[in-house]
């Protein structure tokens, strides 16, 4: 079940977190792995740790925000590894910042690497997995993505960009069935990464307050859910999201 020997994964954001976490799922699974970051000294050392388990995978420097970059480690993928099966697109960045007062600057930075970021990497992967007409994409979006009850201070900007990725899922599921590539999200609540180090412990404390499950998620648990949904069990699943959440949307 969920084998994915002789599948090429795509990986954006994979130098830490969840990206890094389903990079290394991906590859205990048995898909060959392309892992893409803006630091390429982790992703080198993650390829290592890859191989070190007899997997393969390839490591490669790459902004989201650069359509450039972007074309590059397609084309790297491509040449290293024939195809690309299955996208994760994690790569984000978190920022927070009082509405009335948030510069311009700050509102583009959120919004072009979490949702412009996801368009331009998913439309170069697309046009791979529109040849082969095979693909499975999932957006990390996140529970603060509007329409399910939680809008957070601070994050307008955030909020308005996982909010853009459920319906971007939702419109790419769409119109790329006809080629047979699945898109589906991934809403996490709070997890344990880099970009929630700077949580105080009054903010957790609040989080897993209203939670089922009384503390934050690991990556790992992250990871799973991508593995079902890249996996030929999930192939009747497109246009979906999935919170992995510990029962806060519930609460």
């Amino acid at each position: 079940m969920f084998d994915l020997t002789g599948k090429v994964a795509f990986v954006t954001g994979a130098s830490s977190g969840m990206g890094r976490a389903t990079a290394l799922a991906l590859a205990n699974q048995g898909a060959k792995v392309v892992v893409t970051a803006r630091r390429y000294d982790r992703l080198v050392a993650l390829v290592a740790e890859i191989k070190s388990r007899g997997k393969d995978a390839l490591a490669v420097e790459m902004d989201v925000t650069k359509k450039s970059d972007i074309q590059h480690a397609v084309d790297e993928a491509v040449k290293a590894f024939g195809t690309i099966d299955i996208l994760v697109n994690d790569a984000g960045a978190l920022d927070y910042s009082p509405f009335l007062d948030m510069p311009e600057e700050k509102w583009d930075v959120i919004l072009d690497t979490n949702l412009k970021g996801y368009f331009l990497v998913a439309q170069a992967v697309g046009q791979i997995m529109k040849k082969h007409h095979h693909g499975s994409i999932v957006n990390i979006a996140s529970i603060a993505s509007g329409g399910v009850g939680v809008g957070i201070p601070m994050l307008s900007h955030y909020c308005a960009s996982k909010g853009g990725i459920v319906a971007l899922t939702e419109a790419m599921a769409m119109e790329l069935g006809q080629y047979d590539i699945r898109v589906n999200a991934i809403g996490p609540g709070g997890i344990e990464t880099e970009m929630t180090k700077g949580t105080t412990p009054e903010q957790v404390a609040g989080m897993t307050a209203r939670l089922a499950i009384k503390r934050l998620g690991k990556p790992e648990e992250i990871a799973a859910a991508v593995i079902y949904l890249v996996s030929d069990e999930a192939s009747y699943t497109t246009g979906a999201t999935l919170y992995v959440d510990g029962g806060w949307l519930a609460s």
